[in-house]
C-alpha cells in the first residue's frame, strides 16, 4: 500500500469515527453555554468623535475578554439582538475543523445569525494552540467594533515564566457609520471610507489623525517595578498598520506568534497588522524614574499618519489615574520595515513540528492580488473576487444541498493557476503540501497597496517574503538549516508606491500540509479590502471527506437561513454535537 493511500484509509476511518461520535441534541432551557455574546447596535461614543451607531459585544468595544483552556471543548452562545442586521462570529486564528458550521464566514461555512436568533458555536481548540486569539463578526464592516480578545491558556505550564499578562487590543474607527462605509466600497464608483480617525488601544484612544489632535482619554497598562508581563498584542483594526513601541522600554522578546509559541526573539518596537497577534515578554523598571510612559503607535502604508497613545502606569491604579495623549510625539517610530520578523522567527524547541522540506511539496498555486478599476473598483484574486453576494448561499451549504454550485473541478483549477473559474475556488487534496504564493501586482490605475493575508481552517509555515517574482530555490536556500514558525496572518508587502499594470512587485509564500477536509477562506484582512472582494475559498478534501464530516439527515438544520439550529425566544435549537469531551467536563 502506498502512504498517501495509507493516510487516505485512515482519514476515512476518522471520519467514520466523527459520524458515530456526532449526535443531534436539543439546547433547551437546561442547557448552560460556558460564554454567552450578546450583539446590539447602540449610540456609541469613541474617542474625539461623535457618537453613531456602533455593533457592540455586551455592550462595550472591545467585546469582553474570552479565555479557554486548550483541549477542552466549549459551547458559545452569539445572540444577535440587532433587529435589522445579520451577524457570524469567526474564531480567528482558530482551526473549526471540528466544527464546520462553526467558523463564522457567512459566505463560506454557514448561514448567518438572523436578526433576533442566536447561534450556539462548538469551540474545540487542540492541545498545541495555546496563544492569543480574537473573534469577530464576520459580516460586512461589523468587524471594525464587533470583537474582542480570545486567550487560549496551555493545558500545563507555560514554556516561559511571567508575573502578569495585559492585553493591548488595538482597534480604529472611523468618521461613517458601518452601513455608509459598507455601501460606499460596493458603490460604482467607489467610495472611499476615509482613513482611520483614530487608533485606539482596549477602545480607548487620543492623538492626532494627519496632524488633527484628538484630546481623548487613553487606555492604562497598569504595571509595578521589577516584574515581567506577558503583553498579548492583538490587531483588532480594520485598516491600520501599525507599527509601535513604549517610551523608555526597549525590551520587547517576542515569545509568540498568531498563537505559535516561538524562541525568544528580542526587539524595541513592534510591526502589527489587521488580524496579527504577537505576545511579548517585557521586564519593568525596578524602579522607576517616573509613573507613565507612553506606549506610542502610528499608522504606515497609508497617506496620511494616525497616531494614538496608552499609557504604561507605574503609578497606583486605585483611584485610577485619567491620562491624555502628550502634545507631541515622544518617539520617532520607524518606517515600515519591509520583511519585519521574516525569517527571525523559529518555533520553540517544545512546540516544533515536523517540517516538510521542499522536495514534499506537490504543488505550487500563485495567488495574483490585482486591483481592478475598469467599472467598479474591485481586488481579484487569479481574475475572481469573491464577496458576500457570490454565491448566494454559503458555499459549504450550496455543496451539501447540491442545488446549483458543484464541487470544485481539479481539473479546471491544474489549467488555471490553481482556481476552477466555475465555482471560483481553489481545491486542494487530503495529503497533499502545498506552496502558496500570493503575488502582488500593479493595479490598474497603477497602484500597489499592503495586504494582510489570513487563513482560516489550519495554519501554515511563513516561508518569508520579498520583492518582486518569487524564486523558491533562491528562497528555499534562505531558509537552509532553520525552521519557519507557523502563522495565520503575514504581510504582503509593497515595495513602491506605483507600478506598471499587472508588474509583479512583491510576493509571500507559504507551505501547508492539507490534513483539515474543509471549506475554508484565504483573504486580506484589511475590512475595506473584503468588502472590495479581496477573499478566496479554499475547499480541502473531495466530496465525501468534506461533507463525510457531518451525515444527513443531521445537517437539515444549518440548511436554511434561520433553520432549526437558530433559537429564538419561542424556539430552542436542535443542533450537531460534535464533541462529548463537554458533557463530560459538566
Amino acid at each position: 500500500m502506498h502512504f498517501s493511500d495509507f493516510l487516505s484509509l485512515l482519514l476515512l476511518l476518522a471520519l467514520e469515527w466523527n459520524v458515530e461520535a456526532i449526535k443531534l441534541v436539543c439546547h433547551d432551557e437546561t442547557f448552560v453555554p460556558d460564554a454567552v455574546l450578546r450583539v446590539t447596535a447602540e449610540n456609541h461614543t469613541t474617542s474625539c468623535l461623535p457618537s453613531k451607531s456602533t455593533v457592540l459585544v455586551n455592550g462595550t468595544s472591545p467585546g469582553p475578554e474570552l479565555r479557554l483552556v486548550e483541549g477542552r471543548t466549549y459551547w458559545i452562545r452569539v445572540y444577535n439582538d440587532m433587529p435589522a442586521a445579520n451577524l457570524t462570529m469567526h474564531w480567528h486564528g482558530l482551526s473549526m475543523a471540528v466544527s464546520p458550521f462553526a467558523d463564522g464566514t457567512p459566505s463560506t461555512s454557514q448561514w448567518p445569525i438572523p436578526p433576533m436568533h442566536f447561534f450556539d458555536y462548538e469551540v474545540s481548540p487542540a492541545v498545541g494552540m495555546a496563544g492569543t486569539y480574537f473573534y469577530h463578526s464576520h459580516v460586512g464592516f461589523q468587524a471594525v467594533s464587533a470583537a474582542g480578545p480570545l486567550i487560549i491558556d496551555d493545558c500545563e505550564e507555560p514554556p516561559y515564566k511571567y508575573d502578569g499578562e495585559k492585553i493591548v487590543f488595538i482597534g480604529d474607527t472611523f468618521t461613517g457609520n458601518d452601513s455608509t462605509i459598507e455601501a460606499g466600497l460596493v458603490h460604482n464608483p467607489l467610495v472611499w471610507s476615509g482613513e482611520a480617525a483614530a487608533i485606539l488601544v482596549n477602545g480607548q484612544g487620543g492623538g492626532t489623525n494627519n496632524g488633527t489632535a484628538c484630546n481623548a482619554t487613553l487606555s492604562s497598562l497598569d504595571v509595578e517595578p521589577g516584574k515581567t508581563y506577558r503583553f498579548r498584542f492583538i490587531g483588532g483594526t480594520a485598516l491600520t498598520f501599525a507599527s509601535l513601541a513604549i517610551e523608555g522600554h526597549s525590551n520587547l522578546t517576542v515569545i509568540e506568534a498568531d498563537g505559535s509559541y516561538t524562541e525568544p526573539y528580542n526587539t524595541s518596537f513592534l510591526q502589527v497588522a489587521a488580524g496579527q497577534r504577537y505576545s511579548v515578554l517585557l521586564t519593568t523598571k525596578p524602579a522607576s524614574e517616573q509613573t507613565k510612559y507612553f506606549m506610542q503607535l502610528e499608522s504606515r502604508e497609508r497617506p496620511t499618519v494616525t497616531r494614538g497613545y496608552a499609557v504604561l502606569n507605574y503609578g497606583t491604579p486605585d483611584p485610577p489615574s485619567t491620562f491624555y495623549p502628550p502634545a507631541q510625539p515622544v518617539m520617532t517610530l520607524p518606517n515600515t520595515t519591509l520583511g519585519f520578523l521574516d525569517y527571525d522567527l523559529h518555533p520553540h524547541s517544545m512546540y516544533g513540528e515536523e517540517y516538510p522540506s521542499a522536495q514534499d511539496v506537490t504543488r505550487t498555486i500563485t495567488m495574483t492580488v490585482h486591483q481592478r478599476v475598469t467599472g467598479p473598483t474591485i481586488w481579484v484574486e487569479n481574475n475572481y473576487n469573491w464577496t458576500e453576494q457570490f454565491p448566494q448561499e454559503p458555499y459549504l451549504v450550496s455543496l451539501y444541498k447540491n442545488d446549483g454550485i458543484e464541487f470544485p473541478s481539479m481539473e479546471r483549477a491544474l489549467a488555471n493557476n490553481g482556481i476552477d473559474p466555475v465555482t471560483r475556488s481553489f481545491p486542494a487534496q487530503i495529503g497533499e503540501v502545498i506552496e502558496i504564493v500570493i503575488q502582488n501586482t500593479g493595479a490598474d490605475a497603477g497602484g500597489l497597496d499592503a495586504h494582510p493575508f489570513h487563513a482560516h481552517g489550519a495554519h501554515y509555515w511563513d516561508l518569508g517574503s520579498g520583492n518582486g517574482t518569487y524564486n523558491a530555490t533562491a528562497n528555499n536556500l534562505k531558509l537552509t538549516g532553520s525552521q519557519p514558525v507557523k502563522r495565520d496572518t503575514t504581510m504582503l508587502y509593497r515595495y513602491a508606491m506605483t507600478t506598471g499594470n499587472g508588474t509583479r512587485m512583491g510576493w509571500r509564500a507559504w507551505r501547508l500540509k492539507v490534513t483539515e477536509p474543509g471549506v475554508w477562506m484565504i483573504h486580506c484582512h484589511i475590512l475595506q479590502h473584503m468588502l472590495m472582494g479581496m477573499q478566496t475559498v479554499w475547499v480541502m478534501g473531495n466530496s465525501s471527506e468534506v461533507l463525510g464530516k457531518v451525515p444527513t439527515p443531521e445537517v437539515e438544520g444549518y440548511l436554511t437561513y434561520g433553520g432549526d439550529v437558530y433559537g429564538n425566544e419561542t424556539h430552542a435549537p436542535n443542533i450537531v454535537q460534535f464533541s462529548d469531551d463537554w458533557e463530560e467536563e459538566q
